[in-house]
């Protein structure tokens, strides 16, 4: 966005974003976020990340634990732009910013087409001038980029072909609500290697988590994006593992994660893609070889082809905890980019 406010509240910024995990494991600082677009965690640093969390825990417990309402968003709108169909993403940030006391508009291709009747640029200016922020579901996430570019309001991605952020936060959540921290933990990717998988290797190693990645021949994650995770792991001293093999990537994992083979506007390769994700069908079998605690997420909607049912709803599972998660996270980046809130729960443990 267009004259970008970001204070930083901690000098170590300055010296760039390298094993952070290391200089902040025990710090209480963090950057202030208000103003922010948020894209891709990828130029987020790791207390930039666990501050979006720590708000979000912070929402969840005064709200829905101890009942009070916090109308943080009073009088902010925000605009909804969704060219994909989408339950949890809409649910979670109309229901998420109307708690907190903000008005939500919802935008469908038949409302809005970007860039068609009206320029990006255009756009962006226009929403700037009736609303607070953006929350975009798009095919293209170069469309994100021209937005934020353009528009001086935050900007964020609701999801692109490219990653998935807001998806990413809450199973980060999910994951530090079970175990009580995320550093050394074990993730295992086993399936498609798309825009979920992109946000988890721009984030993993910034918490001090290992990543395993199984995708079969041909479907592995964006060669670029693969070289950005093998140096943020260099540089936080965790592992990555890639290989064709989901046994071997779900081997001492802590957190099995699966998604959807076949994503919105790949329809037409259902067939060929069934057939070339044989094997990958995440099942008991596949998670005796995870650390005994292990836990099952998935974004859903799940198809039983991807995770057989004992798996999916045994008490490992946590994909419904998960799905709530959506919404506490979305409300604390909106929160985070909107207001100056501070959260008073006690920093968690990350």
């Amino acid at each position: 966005m267009l004259h970008h406010m970001r204070t930083i509240i901690n000098a170590s910024w300055r010296y760039g974003n390298k094993c952070i995990v290391r200089q902040f494991g025990f710090s209480q600082t963090y950057s202030q976020l208000k103003g922010r677009d948020l894209l891709t965690l990828k130029n987020y640093s790791a207390e930039e990340i666990k501050y979006l969390l720590w708000v979000a825990a912070d929402l969840k417990y005064r709200i829905k634990e101890k009942g009070e309402y916090l109308p943080l968003l009073q009088g902010k709108s925000l605009a909804m732009i969704f060219e994909k169909r989408s339950t949890r993403t809409r649910l979670s940030t109309e229901t998420g910013f109307a708690l907190l006391g903000g008005h939500p508009s919802f935008l469908t291709t038949q409302d809005i087409h970007l860039g068609v009747n009206e320029s990006l640029k255009d756009t962006a200016r226009v929403l700037s001038g009736m609303t607070d922020a953006v929350l975009a579901r798009v095919y293209h996430q170069s469309d994100l980029e021209v937005l934020a570019e353009e528009a001086s309001i935050p900007i964020v991605n609701g999801l692109s072909d490219d990653y998935h952020p807001i998806q990413i936060l809450a199973d980060y959540l999910t994951i530090q609500e079970h175990y009580g921290h995320l550093k050394g933990l074990t993730i295992s990717w086993i399936g498609d290697g798309n825009n979920v998988l992109h946000s988890i290797m721009m984030s993993a190693a910034k918490f001090g988590m290992h990543l395993h990645i199984a995708t079969p021949k041909g479907y592995e994650p964006n060669s670029s994006l693969t070289e950005a995770a093998k140096q943020f792991s260099k540089e936080c001293g965790t592992k990555l593992l890639m290989t064709n093999d989901p046994l071997e990537a779900a081997n001492g994992a802590n957190v099995l994660v699966t998604d959807t083979w076949v994503s919105m506007g790949q329809e037409e390769e259902k067939k060929k893609r069934l057939l070339d994700f044989k094997g990958y069908q995440i099942t008991m079998k596949t998670a005796k070889l995870a650390a005994p605690n292990w836990i099952f997420l998935h974004c859903l909607p799940r198809k039983p082809e991807e995770v057989d049912d004992e798996v999916f709803y045994c008490p490992k599972s946590l994909v419904f905890q998960e799905a709530e998660n959506r919404k506490w996270t979305i409300m604390g980046v909106m929160v985070s980019l909107l207001t100056d809130y501070s959260p008073q729960l006690l920093r968690p443990t990350f």
